[in-house]
């Protein structure tokens, strides 16, 4: 079963969407997944779940045992400031180290008002998820001008389509 993460909590984002049309796409494909969701942390979490205080919010211990039954993940990142949403890197940052994604797999999908598709975002993420022990998918989606590509639940763009439908084949014998 692969491990979707739509990596935003602010509401009103395009992320949980487009990571629900992902996982449709995946089931279509006849691939179990699971959505893990950030605007479903606890709002403390930085302060309750993480450093000294690691292993005692039973709330972000929930999300830590999803990370630790999937051996693949999907990222949808937005890009936020040149980058990826801060609560994805204090998400990681809260997870056991080493260990919750050494030697598993990853996808990146992208996400953009611009015209970069998240490029920096997905970089800076690569980064990370290498100093963990993460094998990443070469084919990473850049997902630009989301907001005029995106309707109704769906990819309207053919060619985002395309790439998806690349993405998953590829993500499936990875």
């Amino acid at each position: 079963m692969i491990c979707i993460i739509s990596a935003t909590n602010r509401q009103q984002a395009l992320t949980p969407q487009v990571a629900q049309h992902y996982q449709n796409q995946l089931h279509e494909a006849g691939i179990p997944s699971q959505i893990l969701d950030l605007q479903g942390l606890p709002p403390d979490f930085a302060y309750s779940a993480l450093y000294q205080n690691a292993g005692k919010n039973p709330a972000f211990n929930q999300f830590q045992e999803v990370i630790d039954r999937h051996e693949k993940f999907i990222f949808v990142v937005p890009e936020y400031n040149g980058s990826f949403p801060g609560v994805l890197k204090t998400f990681i940052d809260g997870l056991r180290y080493p260990g919750s994604f050494q030697d598993k797999k990853a996808a990146l999908v992208g996400l953009s008002s611009g015209m970069q598709g998240g490029a920096l975002a997905l970089s800076h993420l690569s980064d990370i998820l290498a100093y963990l022990g993460t094998d990443v998918l070469s084919l990473r989606l850049k997902l630009y001008r989301i907001e005029a590509h995106f309707a109704e639940g769906k990819l309207t763009l053919p060619l985002f389509n395309d790439l998806l439908s690349q993405q998953i084949a590829r993500f499936q014998k990875f």
